[in-house]
């Protein structure tokens, strides 16, 4: 694919209480169409109820810090057996092209470090910086041998600490779904990057069967294929090109998303900022939480994480029984 996503991979989903408690109201599932009136592509990036641009549960930068205070004591062990295996890694991390140890490489919420291991196979550890919101997963990746050599800081992929035209690869896997506002991460992706520099977005793909739809969109951003091209595009991205990715069960049907499910990559073809302007953060991380709100959708989130931890489960036992060949 380059520049083209594929269409037909989702519908919308069904209501659930949050919308009245934090969600506003939003219209129906809105389509292009040719001239003759046949439907072409779907508009909204995911369904009806929960469009691209409203955070969902953990989809908040307080609620992910502690989510992932407890995560990281498992993550390694329980979340990438199932989601993201060291060949999903590999194959996810060829369109980044790192072909020279010497390239400047930026690993953006790179947690505990497991993808990092992947690009230190191909780039020196001290060309390589971690940055991660969570210093309980940085603390996992600093203890890891093949990584002691990287620079490892705290800092917000909205908001990176880097100068412009700094990197020569971006490199951000499993961590766009936690974004409040993932056009800006995209646009600050560009900015760092070196002219003819390249960026790698790894993350979720958005589910098609309703009862997976309904806690995706509890839990975390799962974009459609066409979202993550278009925020490239805007943030000014040249030869935009996505690449499918899966477990070993995952047999091209993409029922229930995929925490690792695509590849994203784009060139940098002028040097400096982005040419997107945008407004204020999203999301003020100093700002106060309402302690009971932030409860709930921390509670809610969780439950809906635990729903994907356990479909790994659930497919690879169908994988076992369904014959090969046929859809699962």
């Amino acid at each position: 694919m380059s520049g083209i996503a594929p269409t037909g991979l989702g519908f919308a989903g069904s209501d659930f209480l949050v919308r009245c408690l934090y969600f506003p109201k939003k219209g129906l599932v809105s389509y292009n169409r040719n001239q003759n009136g046949r439907m072409l592509t779907t508009r909204c990036s995911i369904s009806s109820s929960r469009p691209a641009a409203q955070p969902r549960f953990i989809q908040h930068k307080k609620e992910a810090f502690w989510f992932y205070r407890f995560l990281s004591i498992v993550y390694d062990h329980i979340i990438n057996p199932g989601h993201w295996t060291e060949d999903m890694r590999d194959e996810a991390l060829e369109p980044a092209d790192l072909f020279d140890r010497n390239m400047r490489v930026v690993d953006v919420g790179g947690g505990t470090g497991f993808t990092t291991l992947g690009i230190v196979k191909h780039v020196d550890a001290k060309n390589v910086t971690i940055l991660d919101q969570s210093p309980h997963q940085l603390a996992k990746a600093k203890k890891k041998e093949p990584l002691k050599e990287c620079t490892i800081i705290e800092g917000d992929a909205e908001d990176l600490p880097f100068p412009t035209d700094y990197a020569d690869r971006y490199v951000s896997a499993g961590s766009i779904e936690y974004w409040p506002d993932p056009q800006r991460g995209i646009k600050e992706a560009y900015r760092v990057l070196k002219i003819g520099g390249k960026a790698c977005v790894i993350g979720p793909v958005y589910p098609t069967f309703w009862l997976s739809q309904f806690f995706a969109d509890m839990w975390m951003l799962f974009p459609k294929e066409e979202d993550y091209i278009e925020w490239f595009k805007k943030a000014g991205f040249k030869d935009v090109k996505l690449k499918r990715i899966g477990p070993k069960w995952y047999r091209g049907v993409r029922r229930h998303g995929l925490i690792m499910g695509c590849s994203v990559t784009g060139v940098k073809p002028l040097s400096g900022d982005s040419p997107l302007q945008l407004g204020s953060m999203a999301e003020d991380v100093k700002k106060p939480v309402n302690p009971f709100v932030f409860f709930l959708r921390f509670l809610l989130g969780v439950i809906a994480a635990t729903y994907y931890v356990l479909v790994p489960i659930y497919m690879w036992i169908k994988d076992q029984i369904v014959p090969k060949g046929q859809p699962i």
